[in-house]
């Protein structure tokens, strides 16, 4: 007999039980399957291209957000931590798999960039622990469970300085992901490679910051500098500086 639930954290961890190993991709133990992800590097995959996020771009080109602190979540190979640190921000990345990081880390002695790399559970004790003027996401979020949420937003309240900036991509919804609701995830069948998100979900589940801008990613083609996928939003949220009032949630979109 087990009786092993005292606090938040072990509910979720409780919680985390419930999904197959093979579904498993934002714990530590996920470690492995990303590794074995990343072991072929010609394979065709979008975001192994070395180029930045079209929107992280066009953040910065229109002056949305400003050289600072920077971490980059789940940053695979590091093309966008490349290029934060090449617009002069201090950066650490950190990513749950060895092999992403080691080849994010040959990318930038080749550059000749100076970034932290960790790697390990970005959600774990010892991770990166700001204050950060920028958290950049692309493609982390989409791959948590519904109650791992929670954590996220935690992690963006713990790391993220006042006045901050969270840069998210994520699936989009009728594009690409699992359109099944919370609730029917804990079924048995995973999380189907990532859940999909509407432009309502994502205001709500981030109504504690200010919406900057949210819209579909613009489809780069293949001789951009940048990276676009048009089945992805992209959203950059403000965190209040302490001068202002955040919005009030209103009720969780259906």
């Amino acid at each position: 007999m087990h009786r092993n639930i005292r606090s938040v954290d072990d509910v979720l961890k409780l919680m985390d039980s419930l999904f197959a190993p093979e579904a498993d991709r934002w714990t530590g133990d996920a470690s492995g399957w990303w590794d074995g992800f990343y072991a072929d590097r010609s394979k065709p995959v979008p975001f192994f291209v070395a180029k930045p996020d079209e929107s992280l771009v066009s953040y910065l080109g229109q002056g949305l957000i400003a050289p600072g602190r920077a971490l980059d979540l789940g940053c695979g190979p590091g093309r966008n931590a490349l290029y934060l640190a090449s617009k002069g921000y201090e950066v650490d990345a950190v990513d749950l798999s060895p092999g992403a990081i080691a080849w994010a880390e040959e990318r930038a002695a080749e550059a000749g960039a100076d970034i932290r790399f960790h790697r390990g559970d970005a959600f774990a004790e010892d991770a990166p622990a700001g204050p950060y003027d920028l958290i950049h996401d692309s493609g982390c979020f989409h791959h948590l469970p519904p109650h791992r949420r929670i954590s996220y937003l935690a992690l963006v309240e713990r790391a993220l300085a006042p006045g901050g900036h969270l840069s998210l991509t994520c699936f989009a919804s009728g594009a690409m992901g699992s359109e099944q609701p919370d609730a029917d995830l804990y079924g048995g069948t995973g999380l189907q490679g990532g859940l999909a998100y509407t432009p309502e979900s994502l205001r709500w589940i981030f109504s504690g910051m200010e919406e900057i801008e949210l819209r579909r990613m613009r489809d780069e083609p293949a001789e951009s500098p940048d990276f676009g996928e048009d089945f992805l939003w992209t959203a950059l949220f403000r965190k209040p500086d302490g001068h202002g009032t955040a919005p009030s949630a209103g009720r969780a979109p259906r």
